[in-house]
């Protein structure tokens, strides 16, 4: 990976600093993601699935 210059850091932690919401949203559905595709196993797939179902139904009623 190539090194970043100065600049560039300080464009990115402002980014970063002015975005927080948008950094944990993407850090917590990677790890989700990792989760799922390393460590699972079938029991936590399966919950995995009963969960999504309940956030499904959640999303509908409140649209």
């Amino acid at each position: 990976m190539a090194k970043l210059t100065e600049a560039q850091k300080r464009a990115n932690k402002k980014w970063n600093d002015a975005h927080k919401k948008r950094m944990n949203y993407i850090r917590r559905r990677s790890d989700s993601k990792n989760f799922i595709l390393k460590y699972a196993d079938e029991e936590d797939l399966d919950k995995t699935l009963e969960y999504i179902k309940i956030r499904r139904e959640e999303l509908k009623q409140n649209n």
